[in-house]
């Protein structure tokens, strides 16, 4: 074997090491009843910076997602029908647009005639905070400013209306309407 190659599979090796590290290592995870980690970041194609916190004492339905994301696509309809439904009872949805071009964000918003806030994660710190390993995931934020429930993976609207539906209404949901997915 000759020293490039052996260089070249060295190097192979290390990306596919720190790959796994990326992949394996553990974060401290949120868990319900947590605080919701809360920084301001800036409101995507506009000046100024939004927070959860802004948002006080509402129901924040803080989702995360790309315009690449394939499962957002198919989420983001039924989100924008459900907070169109419950706007009257206090609920909020804050779209955190994480590791993308903001044109293309953008873009997304106005094909899928998303009308909620939409904040800029453009490095990926806040994902990496909420311990978030791919897109989408949802975190539904109480008055108090503590995490209600988290769902890793696209929501659909029955789902919505089965987890977060009746917590906005204080009710805990029925235990087989929460799918594995979701803790709530």
């Amino acid at each position: 074997m000759s020293n490039r190659s052996f260089l070249a599979v060295i190097a192979a090796l290390a990306v596919i090491a720190l790959l796994a590290f990326g992949v394996f290592k553990t974060e401290p995870s949120l868990a319900v009843g947590d605080p919701a980690p809360d920084v301001a970041l800036p409101v995507l194609g506009q000046s100024g910076e939004a927070a959860i916190a802004d948002y006080a004492p509402s129901w924040v339905l803080v989702n995360f997602w790309a315009s690449w994301c394939g499962p957002c696509e198919s989420e983001s309809p039924d989100i924008q029908s459900f907070l169109e439904d419950h706007e009257g009872d206090g609920l909020v949805v804050l779209g955190i647009n994480s590791r993308d071009a903001t044109d293309n964000a953008l873009d997304f918003i106005d094909e899928y005639k998303l009308t909620w806030e939409m904040v800029r994660d453009g490095d990926g710190k806040r994902m990496e905070e909420y311990g978030i390993p791919g897109l989408p995931e949802s975190f539904l934020v109480d008055p108090e400013g503590n995490l209600a429930a988290i769902c890793r993976g696209p929501l659909t609207r029955r789902q919505l209306d089965q987890i977060i539906g009746p917590l906005l209404r204080e009710a805990q949901p029925a235990a087989t309407n929460v799918p594995p997915f979701c803790e709530v």
